[in-house]
């Protein structure tokens, strides 16, 4: 699994001219379900985004103190595929390590089922569809997140 998170002011999610999720301050989280992803993957990426120390000190005095829960924020968890892909042959982003999209949809709900029961307030898009993402992103402060530590070691080229 492979998320790309954004630490936003606020940010909100449109599909078809209407809001579908919103919050205000916290993360949004563009999740890609991998082909080989399984339920402990879930689990260990839903725990890291929810204890992940991204956000600033209540004083403001220290950057990287505080994860999501602790500032009483909220995630704002979108489905995206294309954050599998790999674009380190050709032009054309390779797919090949998303899940197919049954597999991917399954995944994604237990996903955010399993970070509600952390005890963090969650907003969604919605799977598949064409959707506008609007935040306003805090820093900026952008992290890609990953479950698999081989797989990551195997792509940057170490062994």
């Amino acid at each position: 699994m492979i998320c790309v998170v954004q630490r936003v002011l606020q940010a909100k999610v449109v599909v078809e001219g209407q809001t579908i999720g919103e919050i205000g301050p916290g993360m949004v989280v563009l999740a890609s379900i991998e082909r080989d992803d399984s339920r402990e993957f879930l689990k260990r990426m839903a725990a890291k985004l929810a204890t992940l120390r991204i956000f600033r000190s209540a004083d403001g005095s220290k950057h990287f103190d505080q994860d999501v829960t602790q500032i009483g924020g909220a995630m704002l968890l979108i489905s995206n595929f294309t954050v599998a892909a790999d674009a380190r042959k050709g032009r054309r982003p390779s797919l090949d390590r998303a899940a197919d999209p049954v597999t991917g949809e399954t995944l994604f709900a237990e996903f955010v089922e399993e970070v509600k029961s952390l005890g963090v307030k969650v907003a969604t898009g919605k799977f598949g569809a064409d959707m506008k993402i609007h935040l306003v992103n805090d820093g900026p402060a952008t992290f890609i997140v990953q479950t698999d530590e081989q797989r990551l070691a195997n792509s940057r080229g170490a062994h």
